[in-house]
């Protein structure tokens, strides 16, 4: 096998819940990129067809799913789309979630709607495309990809508020450990990117605060945030035959945050 042959997607089918996002979007971009045909689901059409389009402008083979993938049924239906466009699915990349810093309250005084909702846009959002995705992957009898994104506070807590996202990343970065173990059997690896701060869209405008910015680089020894780009690399790896004999890892991608802890 060449060193292309290794992270070459041609002939696979991604899909990306969160696929509008920014995150989401520059991963889809790269898996598309590397060969790979990609739904991309989000709640927002509008968001979802923009991400799609540059992808087919370039040749590429891109599907735009409106879904909400924290309701079974929708969940459901964004893979059985994903099969009628394009015959199968191999890989699912699970880029929703967020919300870290809207609901910030001391964890003796955390409100249950708000843990709730961090628990279902991390967590269940995770929970219900994978299950029909594997379940789809494990139909098909030839293996597959799944990739999680979690965060740094997934391992570290901080003095922020942060109880309920804290425990949805750690949720998720356990489930990543528990999933590969089971699906293993049916040569299904799972695997997870963990970031600290990204620049993306949504935090643009905390960015653009210069102590905001002061604070969260002086705690990273790159002395810089991180870019969607920086996340590319890391998931063709896992999302790709060079990653086959690797699963069950959290990759944490925070410019040396972790390292200093």
């Amino acid at each position: 096998m060449t060193t292309n042959d290794r992270f070459d997607l041609t002939d696979r089918v991604a899909v990306i819940p969160g696929g509008g996002g920014g995150i989401g979007s520059a991963l889809a971009h790269g898996l598309a990129q590397a060969g790979a045909a990609v739904a991309l689901i989000g709640r927002s059409k509008e968001l979802v067809d923009r991400a799609a389009e540059p992808i087919k402008a370039a040749g590429g083979r891109a599907l735009a799913v409106p879904a909400d993938a924290t309701i079974p049924e929708q969940a459901q239906r964004l893979i059985d789309q994903t099969v009628a466009e394009f015959g199968r699915v191999d890989i699912i990349v699970n880029a929703i979630g967020g919300g870290a810093g809207d609901v910030l309250y001391d964890a003796q005084d955390y409100p249950t709607k708000a843990w709730e909702w961090i628990m279902d846009l991390n967590v269940r959002s995770t929970l219900l495309p994978t299950q029909a995705a594997v379940r789809q992957m494990v139909a098909q009898g030839d293996g597959g990809k799944v990739l999680n994104i979690s965060s740094v506070r997934g391992q570290l807590g901080i003095d922020a508020g942060y109880s309920a996202y804290v425990a949805a990343k750690g949720a998720i970065d356990s489930l990543t450990r528990q999933w590969a173990t089971e699906w293993a059997k049916h040569g299904i690896t799972v695997n997870a990117i963990s970031p600290t701060f990204v620049d993306t869209p949504q935090v643009a405008s905390l960015l653009s605060d210069p102590d905001f910015k002061e604070r969260i680089v002086s705690r990273i020894p790159l002395r810089r945030v991180g870019t969607t780009d920086d996340l590319v690399g890391a998931a063709l790896f896992f999302c790709s035959p060079a990653s086959s004999f690797v699963t069950g890892q959290i990759l944490t991608i925070d410019g040396g945050l972790t390292a200093t802890q």
